[in-house]
């Protein structure tokens, strides 16, 4: 497989949250900004793609028996890594973020693609699949959060978009407002992926 179809892989054809639809507790929680879509979307990127190069690197030394608790341990040590810094140096952000950043521990796409695709695959190959599918996380997660702060803010970044008059649609920034707009991105992906397959 060429590199760029990995990486295209991991945006498009199997994007995480809106083809496979993993990692929904966290994209569901946390996407009622943009700041939050991005920060969680770019920590996913960095433990991903750190824990794939090293799982690739190690692959020959990790017996069979222990491969699943050996990727936990590696994805914890970069998940630490990316709570540490994100409290030191974007502590608002990190406020916000609260459980969720512990949690990419045992977020479904990470251990995924530890098992199906770093644990068979060279260095290079397994650090371009981070990446798309770290991108494709961060895009996916991106288009939720700015609807729903869009809809139930009437901002971007906090920054004011829509006019003083627009009501804002609280039910986008609860719970059922996350499901639905969600439901909509997949249908609308699902759409155009068999418009371009017919």
């Amino acid at each position: 497989m060429k590199k760029i179809d990995i990486f295209k892989n991991g945006v498009t054809t199997e994007n995480p949250i809106l083809v496979q639809q993993v990692g929904m507790c966290a994209t569901l929680a946390i996407t009622t900004s943009l700041m939050n879509g991005i920060g969680m979307g770019v920590a996913v990127i960095a433990v991903l793609t750190g824990s794939n190069i090293v799982i690739s690197a190690l692959r020959k030394y990790i017996p069979d028996e222990v491969r699943i608790p050996a990727f936990v341990i590696i994805i914890a040590a970069f998940t630490t890594i990316i709570d540490l810094l994100m409290h030191a140096y974007t502590f608002e952000l990190y406020k916000a973020l609260g459980v969720f950043i512990p949690l990419i521990v045992v977020n479904c796409i990470i251990l995924a693609r530890a098992e199906a695709f770093a644990f068979d695959n060279n260095v290079l190959d397994s650090t371009i699949d981070g990446l798309g599918m770290g991108v494709g996380y961060l895009v996916a997660m991106i288009l939720l959060s700015s609807i729903r702060e869009i809809l139930g803010n009437g901002t971007i970044l906090g920054f004011r978009i829509l006019p003083e008059a627009y009501e804002p649609m609280m039910m986008a920034i609860q719970p059922p407002g996350a499901f639905i707009i969600l439901g909509l991105l997949i249908g609308f992906v699902n759409f155009l992926s068999r418009r371009k397959n017919a």
